[in-house]
């Protein structure tokens, strides 16, 4: 039985129990049940990376400081460069989705088949940027090196910049031999061996008196350090790691205990391990997502091509992977400003 509302002027008929309520089709209220139901899951996600982030937030990344690659452009310090283009890239399909939505409702094939395109070619750069992106992520740029207690050393010069291993690291001519499952104890095996051993490393370090080592401590301005200008001026970039003297540095490296080169789920160059496992965890599941919707949006583009919706005389296919594209791109946004800009 329909409810009606009486108003002064007249009677408005609500929902009365069919398969469109408040005009609506069923496929597109589906869609918004699945599109509420995935944002609670990637609110709990980016939630927990929140709640860990400030917990460790001493010995958290530096965003500026990790995602400093460009392609073509090795070597260039280009930190937030790539990330930026990707983003962009994505708010871009999102407007031609926005298009061929609009010729769907003018019924303008031709128009609805370019604008999926350049969508789809959209999607596909992203997922190739992020998969690029891991790829430097996980081999990391400097090296660094993990004490028995588990706090991670880097190196840098006398003026802070950073230094890579392979720019000081001895070769000793060692025999090194990895533990497999035969080899090592309760058949666990161990990753590839790093390019360097920690000899050498310790070696590399005490044969270069102008290296020290950096914790992965953060520290800001103090009331006494704000009062010097350039101390100020170095800290108004965002927090910075602690460095220790010489003398310091060759006592903590020689509690040294692993070569750490990139980033994995076990150990992380950049700081604390659990940056390495939301990255993965949030940033894999979303560009998850984007490839479904490129997968999604290519079947649409041949069913355009066909015909198929020209008959069926209404393009709501494509107004529905539209609500989902456009989820995609604004979930990259919250993904974006938790990982990289906060």
């Amino acid at each position: 039985m329909e409810a009606t509302v009486t108003t002064a002027n007249s009677e408005e008929k609500t929902w009365g129990g069919g398969n469109e309520p408040m005009g609506a089709s069923y496929g597109k209220l589906m869609m918004w049940f699945f599109i509420m139901s995935d944002a609670l899951t990637f609110s709990g996600f980016l939630a927990a990376y929140g709640f860990s982030r400030f917990k460790f937030i001493e010995t958290w990344p530096v965003a500026d400081e990790v995602f400093t690659h460009f392609p073509f452009m090795h070597g260039v310090s280009a930190p937030m460069y790539y990330v930026a283009l990707m983003t962009f890239i994505l708010i871009f399909s999102s407007v031609t989705m926005v298009l061929a939505v609009d010729a769907g409702h003018q019924m303008k094939k031709n128009k609805v088949a370019v604008y999926m395109f350049l969508t789809i070619i959209g999607g596909l750069i992203f997922v190739g940027s992020q998969a690029w992106e891991w790829k430097n992520f996980i081999k990391g740029e400097y090296g660094a090196v993990e004490t028995k207690g588990g706090s991670l050393l880097q190196f840098v010069d006398k003026e802070g910049n950073r230094v890579a291993l392979a720019d000081f690291a001895a070769n000793l001519h060692e025999e090194r031999v990895q533990h497999t499952r035969d080899k090592g104890s309760w058949f666990v095996s161990e990753p590839a061996l790093p390019s360097y051993s920690v000899a050498e490393v310790q070696a590399g370090f005490k044969a270069h008196p102008d290296l020290l080592i950096r914790t992965e401590s953060l520290y800001e301005a103090t009331p006494e350090t704000a009062k010097d200008p350039k101390i100020n001026h170095d800290l108004s970039k965002f927090k910075h790691k602690t460095v220790l003297t010489r003398e310091e540095s060759i006592l903590r490296l020689s509690q040294a205990h692993y070569v750490v080169e990139g980033a994995n789920l076990v150990r992380n160059e950049y700081g604390n391990k659990l940056f390495a496992d939301f990255f993965f965890f949030i940033t894999g599941f979303h560009g998850f997502h984007v490839f479904s919707g490129v997968i999604i949006n290519i079947i649409i583009f041949f069913n355009v091509l066909i015909g198929t919706y020209e008959k069926r005389r209404s393009y709501e296919m494509v107004e529905k992977v539209g609500l989902y594209w456009h989820f995609v791109d604004l979930v990259w946004v919250f993904v974006f400003t938790v990982f990289y800009l906060v």
